[in-house]
């Protein structure tokens, strides 16, 4: 990997500094983290939420490590044009949509006897089987399938490859160190080279790199195949919906031009300016609501000791966005379609 290309965390605070169409608020930053304190002190929000949901798994084994890396594989593009038309699957009696559905269609497979998380199967999976796996319970089929079954059988082949078919493999040879796993993944798995140039420099995002490492860090409770004694290097998985939740809790203030942008729904241009500033200063504004709730959990001698990091400021605020989806109605997210968030 190019040694001038600007980490997530560095990349983000240099966009925040030249950006001319995202304004970073600090009233909106101590809003949020007295929010995040709130939550981490009464324990309604921990690294425990992650396996709470019904369509993750909770076993901590090899084989919740291979699902992992296959849902963050295609964990990329869910929204639909047509708000009242999603693409969905329906699993153990609920209409699941977005990411969700990605879940309940791999449980789904699973269930029915399908071998999707193993590599074997799905490095060489064709268009037919994958089509099945991604049947819609609604009108609306899952979005860039195409791009999903090229990225599938890349990621299976080069697991074959270089990682004996297991991405517990690629974990173990990078000896609990998040870094080293998170340049093992942009290195060597081309789909999840999350990357931009903006000015003079390279910027890196690397959403769904991150993503898997923390799904990992989370699920296993930071124990196991998900010790890493660096995960505080991770920033928040840089998507639509963050930005999103961001902008109603006026931490990210637009330009009126990128407003009037986004209230017509017009799509962004994967790795064009406005969607780069978007992104990086959403990372930056919650490393700066981070830092403001670790001095609240401080000064706070039974929160001290409280795990604490950019992972669940991202998990607390993707959940609170689909919560409270009919509060946002009215505030609009920046949509493209790409493969990487």
């Amino acid at each position: 990997m190019a040694q001038n290309i600007l980490f997530p965390k560095a990349a983000s605070q240099w966009i925040a500094e030249i950006s001319k169409d995202v304004e970073i608020c600090n009233k909106g930053v101590e809003t949020v983290a007295k929010m995040m304190y709130k939550a981490v002190q009464d324990e309604s929000f921990s690294i425990k939420n992650w396996k709470n949901h019904e369509l993750h798994p909770n076993k901590m084994d090899p084989a919740t490590i291979d699902w992992i890396f296959l849902v963050d594989t295609l964990n990329f593009s869910f929204w639909s044009a047509d708000e009242k038309n999603k693409f969905s699957i329906r699993y153990n009696d609920t209409e699941w949509t977005g990411y969700w559905s990605l879940c309940a269609a791999i449980n789904r497979a699973l269930d029915n006897g399908i071998p999707i998380t193993s590599a074997n199967y799905y490095a060489s999976i064709s268009r037919e089987q994958l089509m099945d796996i991604f049947k819609s319970d609604s009108e609306e089929e899952i979005p860039m399938f195409e791009e999903r079954l090229q990225v599938l059988q890349e990621a299976g082949k080069i697991l074959l490859q270089k990682c004996n078919g297991s991405f517990v493999n690629c974990i173990i040879k990078c000896d609990n160190s998040a870094e080293k796993l998170l340049n093992f993944v942009v290195s060597n798995f081309p789909s999840y080279k999350d990357e931009a140039e903006l000015g003079n420099k390279q910027v890196a995002f690397y959403k769904r790199a991150q993503i898997l490492i923390a799904d990992i860090w989370a699920c296993f409770e930071g124990n196991g195949l998900g010790c890493f004694y660096d995960i505080d290097i991770l920033t928040i998985f840089a998507d639509y919906r963050i930005p999103q939740v961001l902008n109603y809790f006026e931490v990210l203030k637009y330009s009126d031009n990128l407003t009037k942008i986004l209230n017509k729904d017009e799509l962004l241009i994967s790795k064009d300016r406005l969607e780069v500033e978007i992104r990086g200063c959403s990372i930056w504004a919650v490393e700066l609501i981070k830092e403001e709730a670790l001095k609240l959990l401080e000064k706070d001698p039974e929160m001290k000791d409280a795990i604490f990091n950019s992972i669940l400021v991202d998990h607390f605020l993707w959940d609170y966005c689909k919560d409270h989806a009919d509060n946002m109605k009215e505030t609009p997210f920046h949509k493209v379609r790409c493969i990487y968030y």
